[in-house]
C-alpha cells in the first residue's frame, strides 16, 4: 500500500493572513509530497509495505529514512488536520477539560506550548499529547513525534502538532518564529483536536 498526499479541507490561501498561501502551496505539495515519495521507497517490498503510518512510527523507526520520511508524513498529515480559517478561540469540550486540569487554565497551556516550539533548536515540532488522563507538552527534533520510542512519554496520543522548520514559516515571517507561533493559535482546529481524544 503506497501512501498518498492528502487532500486539504481548504484552499491554499484560506490561511492567510496567518499563514500564507505560497508557503502553503509548497509546504503541503512539495515538502509533504517529498516525504511521501522518500517513505514509499524506503518501504517497497519490505515487509511494512501495507502497515499504517501510526504503527510504522511505533515500531519501525530505527531505520533513519524510515523514521525521518514516516515522521514527516504523520507529522504533517496532523498538522493540515488540526488547522482551519475558522479555527482559533478558547478550546471547548473534552480538550478543555485537559487542558484546564492538566494547566490551570488555557492561557498557561498557550505559555508552555508557545516556549516548547521557541525552546526547539533548529527544526522540529512542539506537541500536546494526552497520556493516560491528562495532556502533556514536548517538543521533538526533525521529524520525529510522540509515537516514536524513547521520544516523549510512552503511549503518548499526539492531539495537536506545530511545525516549526523554518519552511513552515520563513517566507512569510522570516526570522520571526515568536509571531508565527502566535498567529498558530488563530487557526487551531479544536473539533478536530477533541476528535483525537
Amino acid at each position: 500500500m503506497a501512501f498518498s498526499l492528502p487532500k486539504l479541507l481548504y484552499s491554499y490561501n484560506d490561511l492567510e493572513p496567518y499563514i500564507d498561501a505560497k508557503t502553503m502551496e509548497i509546504h503541503h505539495s512539495k515538502h509533504h509530497n517529498a516525504y511521501i515519495t522518500n517513505l514509499n521507497n524506503a518501504i517497497s517490498g519490505t515487509s511494512i509495505e501495507n502497515l499504517s503510518i501510526e504503527d510504522i512510527c511505533k515500531n519501525h523507526s530505527e531505520n533513519m529514512p524510515i523514521r525521518n520520511n514516516g515522521g514527516g508524513h504523520y507529522n504533517h498529515s496532523l498538522f493540515w488536520n488540526i488547522l482551519s480559517p475558522e479555527g482559533g478561540g478558547n478550546p471547548n469540550d473534552k480538550i478543555a477539560e485537559l487542558i484546564n486540569s492538566s494547566f490551570g487554565c488555557y492561557d498557561n497551556f498557550k505559555e508552555k506550548f508557545t516556549n516548547a516550539a521557541m525552546t526547539r533548536f533548529g527544526s522540529g515540532w512542539a506537541w500536546l499529547c494526552k497520556v493516560d488522563n491528562h495532556v502533556e507538552i514536548c517538543s521533538t527534533p526533525n521529524q520525529d513525534n510522540p509515537l516514536m520510542p524513547g521520544i516523549c512519554k510512552d503511549d503518548s496520543i499526539p492531539l495537536l502538532g506545530l511545525d516549526v522548520w523554518e519552511h513552515a514559516y520563513y517566507l512569510n515571517y522570516q526570522n520571526r518564529r515568536p509571531d508565527y507561533v502566535s498567529a498558530f493559535f488563530n487557526l487551531i482546529n479544536w473539533k478536530e483536536v477533541n476528535n483525537k481524544i
